[in-house]
Protein backbone atom coordinates (compact mmCIF):
# COMPACT_ATOMS: atom_id res chain seq x y z
CA UNK A 1 0.00 0.00 0.00
CA UNK A 2 1.46 3.33 -1.33
CA UNK A 3 1.86 6.01 1.42
CA UNK A 4 -0.35 9.26 0.72
CA UNK A 5 1.71 12.16 -0.38
CA UNK A 6 2.65 14.56 1.78
CA UNK A 7 1.99 18.12 1.47
CA UNK A 8 3.62 21.43 1.35
CA UNK A 9 1.30 22.43 4.80
CA UNK A 10 2.10 19.56 6.60
CA UNK A 11 6.14 20.04 5.65
CA UNK A 12 6.17 23.63 6.58
CA UNK A 13 3.88 22.98 9.81
CA UNK A 14 6.22 20.66 10.88
CA UNK A 15 9.59 22.51 10.05
CA UNK A 16 8.07 25.82 11.59
CA UNK A 17 7.02 23.77 15.17
CA UNK A 18 11.07 22.73 14.81
CA UNK A 19 11.59 26.01 15.72
CA UNK A 20 10.05 25.89 19.11
CA UNK A 21 13.36 24.14 20.08
CA UNK A 22 15.60 27.84 19.66
CA UNK A 23 12.72 29.90 21.17
CA UNK A 24 14.14 32.14 23.63
CA UNK A 25 17.73 30.78 23.68
CA UNK A 26 19.16 32.25 19.95
CA UNK A 27 18.08 35.21 18.00
CA UNK A 28 15.51 34.56 15.92
CA UNK A 29 17.73 35.61 13.02
CA UNK A 30 19.69 32.52 13.95
CA UNK A 31 16.91 29.82 13.09
CA UNK A 32 17.58 29.53 9.82
CA UNK A 33 21.31 28.12 10.34
CA UNK A 34 19.89 25.15 12.29
CA UNK A 35 16.49 24.83 11.19
CA UNK A 36 16.86 25.25 7.27
CA UNK A 37 20.29 23.34 7.38
CA UNK A 38 18.72 20.31 9.47
CA UNK A 39 15.85 20.60 6.52
CA UNK A 40 18.86 20.68 3.63
CA UNK A 41 20.39 17.44 5.54
CA UNK A 42 16.77 15.33 5.93
CA UNK A 43 16.03 15.58 2.55
CA UNK A 44 18.91 14.78 1.04
CA UNK A 45 19.07 11.84 3.09
CA UNK A 46 15.62 10.90 1.88
CA UNK A 47 16.66 11.56 -2.13
CA UNK A 48 19.43 9.31 -1.24
CA UNK A 49 17.65 6.56 0.08
CA UNK A 50 14.88 6.79 -2.53
CA UNK A 51 17.65 6.41 -5.43
CA UNK A 52 19.16 3.37 -3.44
CA UNK A 53 16.14 1.50 -3.00
CA UNK A 54 15.47 2.33 -6.65
CA UNK A 55 18.69 0.64 -8.13
CA UNK A 56 18.02 -1.88 -5.46
CA UNK A 57 15.16 -2.98 -6.95
CA UNK A 58 16.16 -2.05 -10.44
CA UNK A 59 19.80 -4.39 -10.26
CA UNK A 60 18.20 -7.14 -7.87
CA UNK A 61 19.94 -6.14 -5.03
CA UNK A 62 23.43 -6.66 -6.42
CA UNK A 63 25.39 -4.26 -4.16
CA UNK A 64 28.34 -3.83 -6.59
CA UNK A 65 25.90 -2.88 -8.84
CA UNK A 66 23.83 -0.53 -6.75
CA UNK A 67 26.89 1.05 -5.38
CA UNK A 68 28.07 1.95 -9.16
CA UNK A 69 25.20 3.16 -9.90
CA UNK A 70 24.94 5.10 -6.82
CA UNK A 71 28.27 7.09 -7.48
CA UNK A 72 27.29 8.61 -10.73
CA UNK A 73 24.55 10.58 -8.95
CA UNK A 74 24.43 14.30 -8.93
CA UNK A 75 25.32 14.42 -5.13
CA UNK A 76 27.06 11.47 -2.66
CA UNK A 77 25.55 10.81 0.80
CA UNK A 78 28.33 8.97 3.22
CA UNK A 79 27.01 6.74 5.55
CA UNK A 80 27.77 9.37 8.68
CA UNK A 81 25.65 11.85 6.96
CA UNK A 82 22.95 10.30 6.65
CA UNK A 83 20.05 12.22 8.92
CA UNK A 84 19.45 7.86 10.13
CA UNK A 85 22.59 8.09 11.69
CA UNK A 86 22.12 11.17 13.26
CA UNK A 87 18.92 9.90 14.54
CA UNK A 88 20.22 6.71 15.97
CA UNK A 89 23.17 8.92 17.66
CA UNK A 90 20.40 11.28 18.94
CA UNK A 91 21.46 10.37 23.07
CA UNK A 92 25.03 10.72 22.26
CA UNK A 93 26.71 12.96 24.10
CA UNK A 94 28.97 14.16 21.30
CA UNK A 95 25.41 14.71 19.29
CA UNK A 96 26.55 18.18 18.56
CA UNK A 97 29.84 16.78 17.08
CA UNK A 98 28.68 14.24 15.43
CA UNK A 99 26.45 17.06 13.12
CA UNK A 100 29.26 18.81 12.79
CA UNK A 101 30.87 16.08 11.11
CA UNK A 102 27.79 14.97 8.97
CA UNK A 103 28.14 18.39 7.80
CA UNK A 104 32.11 18.57 6.61
CA UNK A 105 31.47 15.09 5.13
CA UNK A 106 29.10 16.18 3.05
CA UNK A 107 30.90 19.40 1.75
CA UNK A 108 34.03 16.85 1.35
CA UNK A 109 31.86 14.67 -0.74
CA UNK A 110 29.72 17.80 -2.93
CA UNK A 111 32.86 19.76 -3.04
CA UNK A 112 32.17 21.62 -6.12
CA UNK A 113 28.38 22.42 -4.96
CA UNK A 114 28.88 22.61 -1.11
CA UNK A 115 32.45 23.82 -0.55
CA UNK A 116 32.25 26.02 2.39
CA UNK A 117 28.42 26.31 2.88
CA UNK A 118 28.45 25.04 6.31
CA UNK A 119 32.02 26.59 7.99
CA UNK A 120 29.94 29.14 9.69
CA UNK A 121 27.14 26.82 11.24
CA UNK A 122 28.08 25.37 14.80
CA UNK A 123 25.63 22.56 16.04
CA UNK A 124 28.34 22.33 19.35
CA UNK A 125 27.89 25.60 19.71
CA UNK A 126 28.19 26.70 23.95
CA UNK A 127 27.62 30.46 23.33
CA UNK A 128 24.47 29.71 20.93
CA UNK A 129 22.79 26.46 22.39
CA UNK A 130 23.68 26.44 25.47
CA UNK A 131 25.76 24.12 27.82
CA UNK A 132 26.25 20.55 26.89
CA UNK A 133 22.60 19.01 28.82
CA UNK A 134 20.72 22.10 27.52
CA UNK A 135 22.58 21.81 23.85
CA UNK A 136 22.35 17.89 23.94
CA UNK A 137 18.54 18.30 25.21
CA UNK A 138 17.89 20.86 22.03
CA UNK A 139 19.72 18.65 19.11
CA UNK A 140 17.69 15.68 20.18
CA UNK A 141 14.35 17.57 20.18
CA UNK A 142 15.12 19.04 16.64
CA UNK A 143 16.68 15.70 15.43
CA UNK A 144 13.02 14.38 16.91
CA UNK A 145 11.14 16.71 15.45
CA UNK A 146 12.89 16.44 11.72
CA UNK A 147 12.32 12.73 11.83
CA UNK A 148 8.13 13.31 11.50
CA UNK A 149 9.52 13.85 8.07
CA UNK A 150 9.37 11.67 5.11
CA UNK A 151 10.95 13.75 2.41
CA UNK A 152 11.72 10.92 -0.54
CA UNK A 153 10.50 12.03 -3.80
CA UNK A 154 8.16 9.36 -4.01
CA UNK A 155 6.32 10.21 -1.12
CA UNK A 156 6.60 14.07 -2.47
CA UNK A 157 3.37 16.14 -3.50
CA UNK A 158 5.33 17.59 -6.24
CA UNK A 159 8.79 17.46 -6.85
CA UNK A 160 9.50 21.52 -5.84
CA UNK A 161 8.34 21.00 -2.56
CA UNK A 162 11.45 21.09 -0.50
CA UNK A 163 12.76 24.85 -2.13
CA UNK A 164 8.81 26.13 -1.73
CA UNK A 165 9.61 25.28 2.37
CA UNK A 166 12.75 27.36 1.81
CA UNK A 167 10.97 29.93 0.84
CA UNK A 168 7.99 29.69 3.48
CA UNK A 169 10.42 29.49 6.17
CA UNK A 170 12.61 32.36 4.59
CA UNK A 171 9.59 34.26 4.64
CA UNK A 172 8.57 33.24 8.29
CA UNK A 173 12.42 34.09 9.73
CA UNK A 174 11.88 37.43 8.34
CA UNK A 175 8.63 38.33 9.89
CA UNK A 176 9.52 36.77 13.08
CA UNK A 177 12.28 38.33 13.24
CA UNK A 178 11.63 41.73 11.68
CA UNK A 179 14.16 44.30 9.74
CA UNK A 180 17.54 41.83 10.84
CA UNK A 181 16.06 38.98 9.00
CA UNK A 182 14.26 40.59 6.71
CA UNK A 183 16.76 42.27 5.03
CA UNK A 184 17.80 39.12 3.28
CA UNK A 185 14.21 38.47 1.87
CA UNK A 186 12.28 40.23 -1.03
CA UNK A 187 8.78 38.68 -0.44
CA UNK A 188 7.96 35.54 -3.18
CA UNK A 189 5.13 37.52 -4.86
CA UNK A 190 7.33 40.95 -5.36
CA UNK A 191 10.40 38.72 -7.02
CA UNK A 192 7.37 37.28 -9.50
CA UNK A 193 6.60 40.46 -10.60
CA UNK A 194 10.11 41.39 -11.27
CA UNK A 195 11.02 37.65 -12.80
CA UNK A 196 7.94 38.42 -15.57
CA UNK A 197 8.98 41.84 -16.12
CA UNK A 198 12.22 41.00 -17.04
CA UNK A 199 11.38 37.60 -19.01
CA UNK A 200 14.52 36.48 -19.56
CA UNK A 201 14.93 34.27 -22.92
CA UNK A 202 16.61 31.04 -23.35
CA UNK A 203 20.53 31.04 -23.27
CA UNK A 204 20.73 34.36 -21.11
CA UNK A 205 22.82 34.85 -18.69
CA UNK A 206 21.11 36.34 -15.25
CA UNK A 207 22.70 38.13 -12.59
CA UNK A 208 21.76 39.67 -9.11
CA UNK A 209 24.11 41.19 -7.90
CA UNK A 210 22.66 41.19 -4.19
CA UNK A 211 20.90 37.73 -4.55
CA UNK A 212 20.36 37.08 -0.60
CA UNK A 213 18.80 33.65 -0.41
CA UNK A 214 18.73 33.35 -4.18
CA UNK A 215 14.79 33.33 -3.96
CA UNK A 216 14.58 36.22 -7.37
CA UNK A 217 17.46 34.26 -9.14
CA UNK A 218 15.70 31.40 -8.76
CA UNK A 219 12.08 32.37 -10.19
CA UNK A 220 14.23 34.37 -12.86
CA UNK A 221 14.82 30.84 -13.92
CA UNK A 222 11.90 29.73 -14.03
CA UNK A 223 10.87 32.17 -16.46
CA UNK A 224 12.99 31.10 -19.01
CA UNK A 225 10.83 28.09 -19.04
CA UNK A 226 13.86 25.83 -20.21
CA UNK A 227 17.78 24.65 -18.52
CA UNK A 228 19.27 27.00 -20.97
CA UNK A 229 20.34 29.71 -18.89
CA UNK A 230 23.62 31.03 -16.97
CA UNK A 231 22.60 32.11 -13.20
CA UNK A 232 25.59 34.40 -10.71
CA UNK A 233 24.50 36.12 -7.79
CA UNK A 234 27.15 37.71 -4.93
CA UNK A 235 25.75 38.14 -1.39
CA UNK A 236 27.62 39.80 1.66
CA UNK A 237 26.31 37.92 4.40
CA UNK A 238 27.96 34.84 5.19
CA UNK A 239 25.29 32.68 6.63
CA UNK A 240 22.91 33.76 3.44
CA UNK A 241 25.39 33.34 0.80
CA UNK A 242 25.38 29.50 2.04
CA UNK A 243 21.91 29.31 2.07
CA UNK A 244 21.76 30.46 -1.54
CA UNK A 245 23.92 27.85 -2.08
CA UNK A 246 22.14 25.16 -0.64
CA UNK A 247 18.75 26.88 -2.30
CA UNK A 248 19.71 26.55 -5.81
CA UNK A 249 21.41 22.97 -5.04
CA UNK A 250 17.65 21.81 -4.02
CA UNK A 251 16.49 23.36 -7.26
CA UNK A 252 19.21 21.19 -8.82
CA UNK A 253 20.51 24.39 -10.24
CA UNK A 254 24.45 22.84 -10.15
CA UNK A 255 25.72 24.88 -11.78
CA UNK A 256 25.08 28.90 -10.48
CA UNK A 257 27.77 30.50 -9.81
CA UNK A 258 27.25 32.44 -6.47
CA UNK A 259 29.54 34.22 -4.84
CA UNK A 260 30.50 35.83 -0.84
CA UNK A 261 31.76 39.05 -0.86
CA UNK A 262 30.55 42.96 -1.47
CA UNK A 263 29.55 43.74 -4.29
CA UNK A 264 30.00 47.57 -4.04
CA UNK A 265 33.26 47.44 -2.55
CA UNK A 266 34.75 44.05 -4.27
CA UNK A 267 32.89 42.61 -6.66
CA UNK A 268 33.28 39.12 -7.35
CA UNK A 269 31.66 38.10 -10.35
CA UNK A 270 34.41 39.07 -12.94
CA UNK A 271 35.31 37.87 -16.35
CA UNK A 272 38.82 38.65 -18.09
CA UNK A 273 39.26 41.49 -15.28
CA UNK A 274 36.03 43.15 -15.95
CA UNK A 275 32.37 42.78 -14.65
CA UNK A 276 30.57 39.90 -15.95
CA UNK A 277 28.12 40.87 -18.34
CA UNK A 278 24.78 39.40 -18.29
CA UNK A 279 21.04 40.17 -20.46
CA UNK A 280 19.45 40.45 -17.71
CA UNK A 281 20.17 42.10 -14.15
CA UNK A 282 17.51 42.09 -11.09
CA UNK A 283 18.13 42.68 -7.35
CA UNK A 284 16.54 43.71 -4.49
CA UNK A 285 19.42 45.83 -2.61
CA UNK A 286 19.61 47.28 0.69
CA UNK A 287 17.80 50.19 0.95
CA UNK A 288 19.43 53.49 1.33
CA UNK A 289 22.79 51.48 2.51
CA UNK A 290 24.89 54.06 4.80
CA UNK A 291 28.52 54.03 4.29
CA UNK A 292 28.28 52.10 1.10
CA UNK A 293 31.94 52.98 -0.12
CA UNK A 294 31.67 56.22 -1.70
CA UNK A 295 35.24 57.16 -0.70
CA UNK A 296 36.78 54.43 -3.01
CA UNK A 297 34.19 55.30 -5.84
CA UNK A 298 36.08 57.88 -7.49
CA UNK A 299 39.22 54.90 -7.95
CA UNK A 300 36.71 52.43 -8.78
CA UNK A 301 38.74 50.03 -11.55
CA UNK A 302 35.46 49.12 -13.48
CA UNK A 303 34.70 52.86 -13.78
CA UNK A 304 31.12 52.08 -12.57
CA UNK A 305 30.78 55.55 -11.31
CA UNK A 306 31.65 57.58 -14.49
CA UNK A 307 27.94 59.39 -14.24
CA UNK A 308 28.70 60.68 -10.74
CA UNK A 309 29.46 59.31 -7.05
CA UNK A 310 26.04 59.07 -5.42
CA UNK A 311 26.05 60.52 -1.76
CA UNK A 312 27.36 58.38 0.91
CA UNK A 313 24.47 57.76 3.02
CA UNK A 314 22.58 56.79 0.49
CA UNK A 315 23.87 53.29 -1.58
CA UNK A 316 20.87 53.05 -4.26
CA UNK A 317 22.21 54.95 -7.01
CA UNK A 318 25.84 52.83 -6.21
CA UNK A 319 23.73 49.66 -6.94
CA UNK A 320 21.82 50.95 -10.11
CA UNK A 321 25.48 52.03 -11.80
CA UNK A 322 27.17 48.85 -10.89
CA UNK A 323 24.39 46.62 -12.60
CA UNK A 324 23.86 48.96 -15.26
CA UNK A 325 27.31 48.68 -16.42
CA UNK A 326 27.01 44.73 -15.56
CA UNK A 327 25.13 44.29 -18.83
CA UNK A 328 25.82 43.80 -22.44
CA UNK A 329 26.14 47.06 -24.13
CA UNK A 330 23.29 45.99 -27.11
CA UNK A 331 21.13 44.10 -25.31
CA UNK A 332 21.34 44.34 -21.32
CA UNK A 333 18.14 44.46 -19.28
CA UNK A 334 17.91 45.62 -15.38
CA UNK A 335 15.29 45.75 -12.85
CA UNK A 336 15.89 47.24 -9.21
CA UNK A 337 13.63 47.37 -6.32
CA UNK A 338 14.34 50.80 -4.08
CA UNK A 339 12.41 53.43 -2.40
CA UNK A 340 10.62 56.37 -4.39
CA UNK A 341 13.59 58.54 -2.42
CA UNK A 342 15.43 57.24 -6.10
CA UNK A 343 12.83 58.98 -8.68
CA UNK A 344 12.99 62.48 -7.11
CA UNK A 345 16.27 63.24 -4.40
CA UNK A 346 18.54 66.03 -5.73
CA UNK A 347 22.17 66.61 -5.80
CA UNK A 348 24.50 64.13 -6.99
CA UNK A 349 21.71 61.56 -7.40
CA UNK A 350 19.87 64.05 -9.66
CA UNK A 351 22.43 64.53 -11.95
CA UNK A 352 23.22 61.00 -12.70
CA UNK A 353 19.23 60.19 -12.86
CA UNK A 354 19.29 62.64 -15.49
CA UNK A 355 22.19 61.30 -17.53
CA UNK A 356 20.74 57.67 -16.94
CA UNK A 357 17.75 59.66 -18.94
CA UNK A 358 19.64 61.56 -21.55
CA UNK A 359 21.41 58.13 -22.21
CA UNK A 360 17.73 56.38 -22.97
CA UNK A 361 18.10 53.91 -20.67
CA UNK A 362 14.96 53.98 -18.50
CA UNK A 363 12.13 52.06 -19.69
CA UNK A 364 9.90 51.86 -16.90
CA UNK A 365 9.05 53.27 -13.44
CA UNK A 366 6.17 51.01 -11.40
CA UNK A 367 5.05 52.04 -7.98
CA UNK A 368 4.06 49.50 -5.78
CA UNK A 369 1.89 49.09 -2.49
CA UNK A 370 3.20 50.42 1.04
CA UNK A 371 4.16 47.52 3.43
CA UNK A 372 4.84 44.97 1.09
CA UNK A 373 8.47 44.06 2.65
CA UNK A 374 9.91 42.26 5.94
CA UNK A 375 11.20 45.82 8.26
CA UNK A 376 9.81 47.97 6.76
CA UNK A 377 6.17 49.83 5.69
CA UNK A 378 7.52 52.04 3.14
CA UNK A 379 6.13 51.96 -0.19
CA UNK A 380 9.33 50.55 -2.93
CA UNK A 381 9.47 51.36 -6.95
CA UNK A 382 11.14 48.90 -9.52
CA UNK A 383 12.76 50.75 -12.34
CA UNK A 384 13.07 48.90 -15.55
CA UNK A 385 16.20 50.16 -17.77
CA UNK A 386 16.61 48.88 -21.13
CA UNK A 387 20.04 49.15 -23.29
CA UNK A 388 17.98 47.94 -26.29
CA UNK A 389 15.22 50.89 -26.48
CA UNK A 390 16.58 51.92 -30.00
CA UNK A 391 14.43 54.79 -30.82
CA UNK A 392 11.95 54.36 -28.33
CA UNK A 393 12.54 57.51 -25.56
CA UNK A 394 9.18 57.45 -23.97
CA UNK A 395 8.96 56.02 -20.01
CA UNK A 396 5.82 54.30 -18.67
CA UNK A 397 5.07 55.02 -15.19
CA UNK A 398 2.76 52.94 -13.56
CA UNK A 399 1.37 53.51 -10.25
CA UNK A 400 0.44 49.87 -8.67
CA UNK A 401 -0.38 51.44 -5.05
CA UNK A 402 -3.72 50.28 -5.26
CA UNK A 403 -3.21 46.47 -5.64
CA UNK A 404 -2.58 44.41 -3.23
CA UNK A 405 -4.75 41.96 -0.63
CA UNK A 406 -4.02 43.52 3.12
CA UNK A 407 -2.77 41.42 5.51
CA UNK A 408 -2.03 41.46 9.20
CA UNK A 409 1.75 41.98 8.94
CA UNK A 410 2.34 42.77 5.75
CA UNK A 411 0.47 43.82 2.28
CA UNK A 412 0.36 41.13 -0.63
CA UNK A 413 0.69 41.03 -4.12
CA UNK A 414 -1.84 38.65 -5.77
CA UNK A 415 -1.72 36.86 -9.08
CA UNK A 416 -4.39 39.58 -10.39
CA UNK A 417 -2.06 42.82 -9.52
CA UNK A 418 1.20 41.00 -10.69
CA UNK A 419 -0.81 40.30 -14.57
CA UNK A 420 -1.96 43.89 -14.52
CA UNK A 421 1.39 45.25 -14.58
CA UNK A 422 2.94 43.14 -16.67
CA UNK A 423 0.80 43.23 -19.64
CA UNK A 424 0.58 47.01 -19.66
CA UNK A 425 4.55 46.54 -19.88
CA UNK A 426 4.54 44.35 -22.57
CA UNK A 427 1.95 46.46 -24.28
CA UNK A 428 4.02 49.24 -23.61
CA UNK A 429 6.94 47.42 -25.23
CA UNK A 430 5.84 46.36 -28.58
CA UNK A 431 3.27 49.57 -28.75
CA UNK A 432 4.50 52.45 -31.18
CA UNK A 433 6.23 55.74 -29.81
CA UNK A 434 5.02 58.71 -29.73
CA UNK A 435 5.80 61.38 -31.82
CA UNK A 436 3.79 64.04 -30.01
CA UNK A 437 5.01 66.09 -26.93
CA UNK A 438 2.42 65.30 -25.05
CA UNK A 439 2.19 61.57 -23.39
CA UNK A 440 -0.96 59.65 -23.11
CA UNK A 441 -3.05 58.18 -20.47
CA UNK A 442 -2.95 54.01 -20.82
CA UNK A 443 -5.27 53.92 -18.30
CA UNK A 444 -7.22 56.45 -15.65
CA UNK A 445 -4.83 56.54 -12.32
CA UNK A 446 -3.00 53.76 -13.12
CA UNK A 447 -0.92 53.72 -16.50
CA UNK A 448 0.90 56.90 -18.95
CA UNK A 449 2.85 57.16 -21.50
CA UNK A 450 5.38 59.86 -20.90
CA UNK A 451 7.68 61.80 -23.51
CA UNK A 452 10.97 62.27 -23.07
CA UNK A 453 9.65 66.00 -23.17
CA UNK A 454 7.44 65.46 -20.28
CA UNK A 455 10.27 64.13 -18.10
CA UNK A 456 12.63 67.33 -19.21
CA UNK A 457 10.17 69.92 -18.25
CA UNK A 458 9.56 67.87 -15.15
CA UNK A 459 13.79 68.13 -14.23
CA UNK A 460 13.78 64.67 -14.85
CA UNK A 461 12.12 64.18 -11.97
CA UNK A 462 10.59 60.17 -11.89
CA UNK A 463 8.08 61.04 -9.12
CA UNK A 464 5.03 59.01 -10.45
CA UNK A 465 2.32 61.33 -9.50
CA UNK A 466 3.60 64.00 -12.10
CA UNK A 467 2.84 61.65 -14.31
CA UNK A 468 -0.03 59.55 -13.36
CA UNK A 469 -2.97 61.35 -11.81
CA UNK A 470 -3.63 59.75 -8.96
CA UNK A 471 -6.04 62.38 -7.48
CA UNK A 472 -9.30 61.54 -5.85
CA UNK A 473 -12.01 64.07 -5.60
CA UNK A 474 -13.68 64.41 -2.08
CA UNK A 475 -17.51 63.30 -2.33
CA UNK A 476 -19.94 66.14 -2.95
CA UNK A 477 -21.29 67.07 0.79
CA UNK A 478 -25.11 67.28 0.92
CA UNK A 479 -25.36 70.42 2.74
CA UNK A 480 -28.98 70.47 3.42
CA UNK A 481 -28.78 66.66 5.09
CA UNK A 482 -25.46 67.53 6.98
CA UNK A 483 -27.27 70.97 8.92
CA UNK A 484 -30.42 68.40 9.75
CA UNK A 485 -28.02 65.97 11.50
CA UNK A 486 -26.10 68.69 13.40
CA UNK A 487 -29.96 70.05 14.40
CA UNK A 488 -30.84 66.72 15.71
CA UNK A 489 -27.52 66.36 17.08
CA UNK A 490 -27.69 69.35 19.16
CA UNK A 491 -31.46 68.54 20.62
CA UNK A 492 -30.04 65.11 22.03
CA UNK A 493 -26.77 66.57 23.21
CA UNK A 494 -29.69 68.88 25.11
CA UNK A 495 -31.61 65.72 26.39
CA UNK A 496 -28.60 63.89 27.34
CA UNK A 497 -27.19 67.05 29.41
CA UNK A 498 -30.81 67.67 30.90
CA UNK A 499 -30.59 63.89 32.01
CA UNK A 500 -27.16 64.27 33.27
CA UNK A 501 -28.40 67.43 35.73
CA UNK A 502 -31.27 64.62 36.98
CA UNK A 503 -28.99 62.12 38.10
CA UNK A 504 -26.47 64.58 39.66
CA UNK A 505 -29.53 66.19 41.80
CA UNK A 506 -30.19 62.51 43.20
CA UNK A 507 -27.24 62.25 44.36
CA UNK A 508 -27.37 65.39 46.22
CA UNK A 509 -24.90 67.79 44.29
Amino acid sequence: MSKKPITQNEINNIVWKACDTFRGVIDPSQYKDYILTMLFVKYVSDVWKDKKDFYAQKYNADEVRVERALRNERFQVPETCMFDYLFENRNAANVGELINTALESMEDANRSKLERVFRNIDFNSESNLGQTKDRNRRLKNLLVDFSALDLQPSHLEDNDVIGDAYEYLIEKFASDAGKKAGEFYTPAQVSKLLAKLLNPQPGDRIIDPTCGSGSLLIKLSKQVGSKNFSLYGQEINGSTWALARMNMFLHEIDDATIEWGDTLNNPKLLENDSLLKGNIVGANPPFSLDKWGADNAISDQFTRFHRGIPPKSKGDYAFISHMIESTYHDTGRVGVILPHGVLFRGSSEGKIRQQLIEENLLEAVIGLPANLFFGTGIPATILIFNRAKGDNKDVLFIDASQGYESGTNQNRLRDKDIDKVVDMYRAFQTATPLTTEAGEVLEEKFGFRATIQEVEENEYNLNIPRYVDTFEEDEEVDIPTTQQNITELKKELVSVEQQMDNYLKELGF
